[in-house]
């Protein structure tokens, strides 16, 4: 294979030529000297460089000849020197071997005549042959010397310019100090493989040199260049996670972004394609020529480290300014719930930007500076964003090994959902074996969360378990347990999928024997077959209205007045009826079976309520043992009378101070107590009331009227004591 050298394509003109290849070795070893094997490009050079004539006329191996000054000339009074050109081989161009001193103005002067003479030095060099005597390389110009040093000087006077930028483009005066810089490249690459050579090994050891200056001078430039990011104006990004009802208004905050933010476009759109995080297209594109520059020269090593170091450093600066930062396990561990769940808020923002948004500008950042090197580019995005992510999942596996507790079931399905729903949008991202990884990663973490998810709802049925109070609840109102069970209930459902899929994955379901299936427990398990509940966490849910179901029963029990503990029963069976109800998610999960069975138990307690209650107070206005030898006895119509005031006052008091709070049930009860008690009262006052003596005899007896006695079943249930109020 023939041997090339190259030039970035800036300058107009250009001919095909060989040279070797430069060794990207991510270092600075110079040591090898074998011969490299390349393919044939095409170099570009300047308008002055494109009038050379064809290789076939450039002489293959000039002969450099000195004459000797001799001072006894004569028409000279004067020492001079004198450079003969070399000899031509086979007819064509040569090469000065040595050239006048000049000053350095002079030099800056003649910058296109040394990029030209270097131009046809390595040109003449890509045709020697390492070690053959036929065919041997040309002897060094002077030129490569001043042409070093025109490049040092350029270097220094660059070092203190305050514009930076302009050494990147070419002048009137000359190539850019960019073209230059491979040109130095090339040399020392093409030098390298005649090292044997004494002098080559010495203008090797120069041009070495220089390079490394002029790396060193592209590292800071290239550094600046990124350093640009930090002052990039903030951007408004709207975040929109998905909706909770119990989720705090902090979660749906309008943030914004800083310095590596990027305002999403829409897809297709030129903007869309053009932008990338902070930075204008021009310094991109004065990025990827600093960076093709070094890598090409052998600095890949260090153009890589500035790159790597710089953007995390502003990946770092944007994590901080959202309120994101570093948390060690123990610290997450010490922390109390309500600065943990806004910390985990925060987490859920900043893992969502940087997917959605940050990782994208990022890749399309690291695509367009590296653009010449593609696995470069997929190696330094993929070990940035690797790091960041790792940072966020350790916190999410931090999050999942604190102590569980009911209240941070939301937060852990919060965080479960961002891990699960981002997949989509990191496939959009990672495409290569690093995305394979990550989600290994993110796949470990929400597998945790999932574990302490399943670990925190069936804790549910141990806080029901461990309800065990002996005080019952005063006016039979709606226990504070049943409230917190099915408001928990009603919010986790707003998770329905998602803890299905979680319930399917990490719970475990012990199937019940064929023994353990004909014991006692033939009714329920009857009724659950019709409702049919198949996933996990169906029937965990069914587990836990069953063990809040025999709860209240036994609290029930804590009521001395058994109507007391019928009415405690309707409370909080209508409570837990209209939270189903009132949940889509819920009622799907319980099915229509359960449903029914609830309404039937809850008729039940009222119709046991109103014959315990009231069935005594009715037996009074009956006519049985009224008459005696076929005639109304006063004195038992008396005592009927005083007996049935006497009750309905004692129910009035202490039934007023009841407590129904569900407006429906409340009115339900008052009317059916009316429909029994009006029309009773009404019929046994018109047929009985003659029998008693008009004046004050009849007021002693008949207290109430009709309507009185509507009145004050009106009064029921309004949990204050209220007093009777006397027939007008």
């Amino acid at each position: 294979m023939e041997k090339t050298f190259s030039l970035p394509p800036e300058k107009s003109g250009s001919f095909a030529c060989r040279s070797y290849p430069n060794n990207n070795n991510n270092n600075n070893n110079l040591d090898n000297s074998s011969p490299k094997h390349t393919s044939d490009i095409t170099i570009s050079l300047s308008p002055q460089a494109s009038s050379l004539k064809s290789l076939d006329s450039i002489p293959e191996s000039p002969k450099v000849q000195e004459e000797n000054i001799h001072n006894n000339k004569e028409e000279t009074n004067e020492e001079q020197q004198q450079v003969t050109t070399p000899t031509a081989t086979e007819g064509g161009d040569s090469i000065a071997a040595t050239e006048p001193e000049s000053s350095p103005s002079d030099l800056d002067s003649n910058i296109n005549k040394l990029s030209e003479d270097i131009d046809r030095f390595l040109n003449l060099l890509s045709t020697a042959t390492v070690g053959d005597e036929r065919n041997p390389p040309p002897e060094i110009p002077v030129s490569i010397e001043n042409f070093l040093k025109v490049v040092e000087a350029d270097l220094l006077n660059q070092d203190s310019s305050k514009e930076p930028e302009k050494w990147l483009e070419n002048s009137e005066e000359g190539p850019s100090l960019l073209q230059s810089t491979y040109r130095i490249s090339n040399l020392t690459n093409s030098l390298k493989e005649f090292h044997f050579d004494l002098n080559y090994a010495k203008s090797f050891n120069r041009t070495s040199t220089v390079l490394q200056k002029a790396m060193t001078f592209l590292e800071e430039e290239f550094r600046a260049l990124l350093d640009e990011s930090r002052s990039c104006e903030v951007e408004p990004i709207v975040i929109n996670p998905k909706s909770k009802k119990h989720s705090s208004s902090k979660d749906l905050d309008r943030t914004t972004s800083t310095a590596c933010a990027v305002i999403p476009q829409e897809p297709g759109s030129a903007s869309a394609e053009s932008e990338f995080p902070g930075y204008a297209p021009e310094v991109v594109t004065n990025l990827n020529r600093v960076a093709t520059a070094m890598i090409s020269g052998g600095y890949e090593t260090e153009c890589c480290q500035v790159y790597s170091i710089t953007r995390r450093n502003v990946f770092e600066e944007s994590l901080n300014k959202m309120g994101f930062e570093k948390i060690s396990i123990d610290d997450v561990q010490k922390m109390q719930w309500e600065s943990l769940e806004s910390e985990i808020s925060t987490w859920i923002k900043t893992f969502k930007r940087c997917i959605t948004i940050y990782f994208s500008g990022e890749k399309k950042l690291c695509e367009a500076v590296f653009s010449d090197y593609p696995r470069v580019a997929d190696s330094l995005f993929s070990n940035l964003t690797r790091g960041i992510i790792i940072q966020l999942l350790n916190f999410a596996e931090a999050v999942a090994m604190t102590k569980r507790s009911a209240e941070k079931l939301f937060k852990f399905l919060d965080m479960y959902e961002t891990l699960r729903d981002l997949i989509p949008a990191m496939d959009e991202v990672f495409f290569n074996e690093s995305s394979v990884e990550l989600k290994a990663e993110i796949s470990s973490a929400r597998c945790r969360l999932g574990e302490a998810v399943v670990s925190i709802f069936c804790d549910l049925e141990n806080s029901i378990k461990s309800d065990t109070g002996k005080t019952p609840v005063p006016g039979g109102a709606v226990h504070p347990l049943t409230r917190y069970t099915m408001n928990y209930l009603k919010y986790a459902c707003e998770y329905k999928d998602t803890l299905e899929q979680v319930f399917n994955e990490h719970k475990k379901i012990d199937n019940p024997s064929e023994d353990d299936q004909e014991g006692d427990n033939n009714d329920d398990n009857a009724r659950n077959n019709q409702s049919a509940p198949q996933s996990p966490f169906a029937l965990q849910l069914v587990n836990v209205m069953d063990l809040l179901d025999a709860n209240l029963e036994s609290k029930a029990k804590l009521y001395k007045d058994l109507s007391l503990s019928y009415i405690f029963l309707m409370n909080n069976g209508r409570y837990i009826m209209q939270k189903i109800k009132g949940s889509v998610e819920i009622y799907h999960l319980m099915g229509d079976n359960w449903s029914r069975k609830r309404s039937s138990d809850l008729r039940q307690y009222h119709k046991n309520y109103q014959r315990e209650t009231w069935g005594k107070v009715l037996a009074c206005l009956r006519d049985e043992g009224l008459q005696v030898h076929g005639k109304v006895s006063k004195p038992v119509l008396k005592e009927r009378f005083k007996a049935f005031n006497a009750m309905f006052e004692e129910i009035h008091k202490a039934q007023s101070s009841w407590v129904v709070s569900d407006e429906q049930l409340q009115s339900e009860l008052r009317v059916s107590i009316s429909a029994v008690m009006i029309p009773a009262y009404r019929s046994f006052l018109a047929r009985f009331r003659q029998y008693l003596d008009s004046g004050r005899q009849s007021e002693k007896y008949i207290k109430y009227g009709p309507e009185d006695i509507e009145t004050s079943i009106d009064e029921l249930f309004d949990g204050n004591p209220a007093s009777m109020v006397r027939r007008k």
